[in-house]
């Protein structure tokens, strides 16, 4: 394997020459730079990224930390980060929580130990952040660590307004809310509180569950059990579109026929909601902003500029066939 010793030794220049050329640093002539490369290409010379890293104090690599890459909306937020990240000089190291906060410690001692520049936190299972102190740019997605990190979220209070509204002014009499968990206190719990406060105001019969972020068929054998105990039910406010295309199906098996007999809204707008059988009605979260400003804010933290804390982006009804 060729060494920058023998790149510099073909180029016939200085081994501190040639790590000025990978390096971009100090003034280098182009014919010298056109020999260095030169060299580098026929030794195929593959430059030590980590040496460089240290040598600049800079990786432009940035770690996301998400509960499950599988998952249609951390995919899709993926994708955008990971696009964003690209076109401003950086690449993404990705890590799967899967839920498990041991795990998740272990994946934010690491980043910070391969010194990336930044981090993505997307996974919702630390019981403590007091190991998340930012000592680099760290940015949160539907998670307030209440530490002066920065984090993004959509309006989710609005979208549960909405969402139990809608279902309440198309007739439905008895409600169904499958949110998240609520004991990890994210701001995405404002669903649960928007449908609060609108049930209780306007009189309506609900049930609530809570689901983790899991496999499709643990939503089927919980929607299994919400009909079970209540037969009734004639409107669904789902925290996300995986667990309301699961109730959907359910309620099919069981002969309920959607929109007639039962209404179902979803969360989040992933491309599985307009490609059902029966198009899901659902509240878009601007996943694609999301994921710019995350980059963005990481970017100004680098740069010492100040950054906003809290970052609440709007959201929108995308009203299909399901209600």
């Amino acid at each position: 394997m060729a060494t920058i010793k023998d790149v510099a030794e073909i180029a016939g220049v200085t081994v501190t020459t040639v790590s000025r050329v990978l390096n971009n640093r100090g003034y280098i002539s182009d014919s010298t730079r056109e020999k260095v490369n030169a060299a580098m290409k026929e030794l195929n010379y593959q430059p030590n990224e980590l040496a460089r890293s240290l040598f600049r104090k800079k990786s432009n690599i940035i770690g996301l930390i998400v509960p499950d890459v599988a998952h249609p909306f951390f995919a899709k937020l993926t994708s955008y980060i990971e696009a964003y990240a690209y076109a401003a000089g950086y690449k993404v190291l990705l890590c799967n929580s899967y839920q498990d906060a041991t795990k998740e410690k272990d994946y934010v001692e690491m980043l910070k130990g391969n010194q990336v520049d930044g981090i993505i936190m997307g996974s919702h299972t630390l019981e403590t952040s007091d190991y998340l102190t930012p000592t680099l740019p760290i940015v949160a997605i539907d998670r307030d660590f209440s530490n002066n990190i920065p984090f993004i979220t959509s309006d989710n209070y609005a979208g549960g307004l909405i969402a139990t509204n809608l279902l309440l002014d198309k007739g439905c009499k008895k409600l169904a809310h499958i949110s998240g968990p609520l004991e990890l206190s994210t701001p995405a719990n404002k669903r649960y509180e928007a449908f609060m406060n609108t049930v209780l105001e306007r009189k309506a019969q609900y049930v609530v569950e809570q689901a983790k972020l899991d496999v499709y068929e643990s939503y089927k054998k919980l929607a299994r059990k919400i009909f079970h105990k209540h037969p009734d039910i004639d409107g669904v406010f789902a925290s996300s579109d995986m667990i309301a295309a699961a109730m959907m199906q359910v309620s099919q098996e069981l002969g309920k026929e959607v929109p007639r007999d039962i209404k179902v809204i979803g969360y989040d707008d992933v491309e599985v909601a307009s490609l059902m059988a029966i198009p899901l009605t659902t509240i878009k979260q601007p996943i694609d902003e999301m994921a710019q400003l995350a980059i963005k804010l990481l970017l100004d933290q680098m740069e010492g500029k100040k950054v906003t804390v809290e970052n609440v982006l709007p959201v929108k009804l995308i009203e299909r066939k399901s209600t």
